[in-house]
C-alpha cells in the first residue's frame, strides 16, 4: 500500500491540497470512529481500568529520552539553531500515520488501545515540551505558543474518539447497530489511507534529500536505538500483557513526527532539517520494523 501511494505520487495524482485532504480524512474522519468501534468491540470496563495506569511507561520513557537527548546534543555539538528541534525529534515518535497502521497490520485491532495509550503520552509531550524546545531555537522569534491552540492539538480528533469509546464502555452504553456499522465502514479507511499517505510523503521528500551526518545520526540513534532499548528495560519486567509490551516497544522506535517540520516552520526553526529527518526515519522504519519485530520476540 505504501508502494501504491509512492507510485501514484510519482504520477502526479496529488496536489498539496489533496495531500492535506488525505491527512484530514485519516485523522478527523476515519480514526475517531475506528477507535470507538475497536475499543467497544475488544475491551470491557475491567480491562480499561487496568490499562490506563500503564500510561506511566511511555511518559517515563520519553522523559528519560529527553535527558539523554540533551547529553547527545552536547556531545555532538549540535548547532544552536537546531538544538531544540534535535531534542524534540529525538524523544517524540510518529504514533499515528506510521505507528498506528503498522501496529494494526502486525498485531490486529486488539493492539489499538495500547497504541492509543502511547499516543496520549506522545502527543501531549510533543505539543507542550516538544514545541517549547523548537520555539527556543530562534531567540528572535515573535511567534508565541498559544495555550488554546496547544490544548486543541493535544485533544485531537483521534484522542477524543478514544475518550468517547472509553466513556461508552464505562457507562455501559450500547450504540445502535446502524451507527456501529457506519463507524465500522468509516474506520476501515484508516489503514489504507494512512499507508497511501506514507507513500506520498516519502515520494515528496525525495531520496535525494537524505544526508548522513552527525546531526542526522544523532536523531536516528534516538529513534531506532535508545528509544526501544529504554522502553524494553522499562516494560520487560512490568506486570502487563505481552501485547502491550510489544506495542510500546514498537511505538517507541517509530519515525520522527510529521508535525515537526510544520512546527519548525511556524517558529522559524530549521524546518529543512526536520523535513530531511522525517524522510530518513520514515524510509529507515520500513527496514527497522521487521528487525525490531524479530528482536521484540526475543526480548519479551
Amino acid at each position: 500500500m505504501v508502494a501504491v501511494g509512492y507510485y501514484l505520487a510519482s504520477q502526479h495524482w496529488f496536489t498539496e491540497n489533496s495531500k492535506k485532504l488525505v491527512a484530514k480524512l485519516v485523522t478527523q474522519v476515519a480514526l475517531p470512529p475506528y477507535m470507538i468501534v475497536s475499543i467497544m468491540k475488544d475491551f470491557n470496563k475491567h480491562q480499561l481500568i487496568t490499562l490506563l495506569p500503564n500510561l506511566i511507561f511511555p511518559v517515563v520513557s520519553m522523559f528519560i529520552l529527553m535527558g539523554l537527548s540533551w547529553v547527545v546534543m552536547r556531545l555532538l555539538r549540535i548547532d544552536l539553531s537546531r538544538r531544540g528541534l534535535f531534542m524534540s525529534m529525538f524523544f517524540n515518535s510518529n504514533t499515528v500515520f506510521v505507528g498506528l497502521p503498522i501496529n494494526l497490520a502486525i498485531f490486529g485491532t486488539k493492539s489499538l488501545p495500547y497504541v492509543l495509550v502511547y499516543y496520549m503520552a506522545n502527543t501531549t509531550i510533543f505539543w507542550t515540551i516538544g514545541v517549547y524546545f523548537i520555539q527556543r531555537d530562534n531567540p528572535d522569534n515573535t511567534q508565541k505558543i498559544n495555550l488554546v491552540d496547544g490544548i486543541k492539538k493535544v485533544f485531537s480528533a483521534p484522542l477524543l474518539g478514544f475518550m468517547i469509546g472509553i466513556a461508552l464502555i464505562m457507562l455501559n452504553v450500547k450504540l445502535p447497530v446502524f451507527l456501529m456499522q457506519s463507524f465500522n465502514y468509516l474506520g476501515g479507511l484508516t489503514i489504507p489511507l494512512s499507508m497511501l499517505f506514507i507513500g506520498i510523503s516519502v515520494y515528496d521528500a525525495g531520496l535525494r534529500n537524505m544526508r548522513i551526518n552527525k546531526d542526522s545520526l544523532g536523531v536516528l540513534s534516538g529513534r531506532f536505538i535508545f528509544a526501544p532499548i529504554i522502553m524494553s528495560l522499562l516494560v520487560i519486567w512490568a506486570p502487563m500483557p505481552l501485547l502491550m509490551k510489544e506495542v510500546f516497544i514498537l511505538q517507541s522506535c517509530m519515525p520522527v513526527m510529521t508535525n515537526a517540520p510544520v512546527v519548525a516552520k511556524l517558529y522559524n526553526a530549521d524546518s529543512d532539517f526536520a523535513s530531511i529527518m522525517v524522510t530518513e526515519t520514515t524510509l529507515l522504519s520500513l527496514i527497522m520494523v521487521p528487525i525490531m519485530m524479530e528482536l521484540i520476540t526475543k526480548i519479551v
